[in-house]
């Protein structure tokens, strides 16, 4: 996690400002166990010597100008969380600084969800805004594990099913580890299936809570499914989500993304390097990014590990194994 510094040619005297803030509890939980988000945004914004300390009824920010307003800015979007019942992390901060660098950016909005859904970085936001554009038919979403992608999409599509603008919501992912010969498995279709689904159904879950999504499930309105089950299919009027798609070969990539009817949209998400096909057959994602990088109306976003969201050491995890040139 890294701040934006303002060149300077001479040393900017220090100025202190008091982040009002009325309530006890909410003071205590802004400033963390043992004031580590104090700590934290101490140790992000040294390079503007910002100092930050509990008093009595808010926090003393002390710093070059610049660091005390983006702390200021940072606060009071913890603080907007905490009004939202969300408990702080450490990502949650970092996040929340990321986002005060551009205080101008806007994001798009997915309505009528359970809990709101906001980006906590850049990139982040610049997915969101595709997502939320129900003019962009194709999106892929690239990027390794804990940058959202996947929920973001899910997200997009239980918006566009809850407030009507699709008729179905369609989730889909290569059964690799059962070489898609789910047959063979034991158990009706649904007990088969779960294991490769888990994250998605807790994404649903999360979203639009259980007894909406077995709702919406009954009536046919929400699909999820291995991707051998699109074949010969046409997916009309649905938000279609084809998630771990590293893991499709060239034929499936483009049976699937074939399958687009009319007034429908489809975003792939994958980790390019994190493919797991046998007989080191070819990413059919990685594929499909080369030939269809020029044409009109597919749009690709990449997440890196600056958009981790996961504890943060994933995202220097992430980087070590980039550096070694394994992903």
């Amino acid at each position: 996690m890294s701040v934006r510094r303002r060149p300077s040619t001479s040393p900017e005297a220090p100025i202190s400002r008091i982040y009002e803030v009325r309530n006890a509890e909410t003071l205590r939980d802004l400033c963390g166990p043992h004031h580590r988000h104090l700590q934290l945004l101490e140790t992000r914004l040294k390079d503007f010597g910002l100092r930050a300390e509990s008093q009595g009824g808010g926090i003393l920010l002390v710093g070059v100008a610049e660091g005390v307003s983006i702390a200021e800015a940072v606060l009071a979007e913890l603080e907007r969380r905490l009004r939202t019942g969300a408990d702080i992390t450490d990502m949650d901060v970092d996040g929340a600084l990321e986002a005060a660098q551009t205080p101008a950016q806007s994001f798009g909005t997915f309505r009528g969800l359970k809990k709101p859904v906001t980006p906590q970085t850049r990139g982040q936001s610049r997915y969101i805004d595709l997502l939320a554009n129900s003019d962009n038919a194709m999106i892929f979403g690239v990027g390794p594990a804990g940058t959202g992608k996947t929920f973001l999409a899910v997200a997009a599509g239980v918006s566009e099913l809850l407030t009507g603008v699709r008729q179905r919501l369609i989730v889909t992912r290569p059964a690799v580890e059962a070489g898609e010969k789910l047959g063979f498995l034991p158990g009706t279709l649904e007990e088969k299936v779960d294991p490769y689904m888990l994250p998605i159904w807790d994404s649903l879950r999360e979203l639009m809570g259980q007894e909406q999504m077995e709702r919406r499930m009954a009536r046919g309105e929400i699909e999820v499914a291995p991707l051998a089950f699109m074949r010969g299919r046409t997916l009309k009027n649905a938000f279609v989500i084809v998630d771990e798609a590293q893991n499709t070969t060239i034929p499936q990539m483009k049976m699937v993304l074939t399958r687009l009817g009319r007034d429908s949209r489809m975003v792939i998400t994958g980790d390019p390097g994190q493919v797991d096909l046998p007989g080191h057959q070819p990413s059919g994602m990685k594929h499909a990014l080369q030939i269809l990088a020029d044409i009109e109306g597919v749009n690709v976003h990449t997440l890196t590990a600056a958009d981790v969201v996961r504890h943060g050491l994933v995202s220097r995890i992430i980087d070590a194994y980039a550096a070694a040139g394994e992903g």
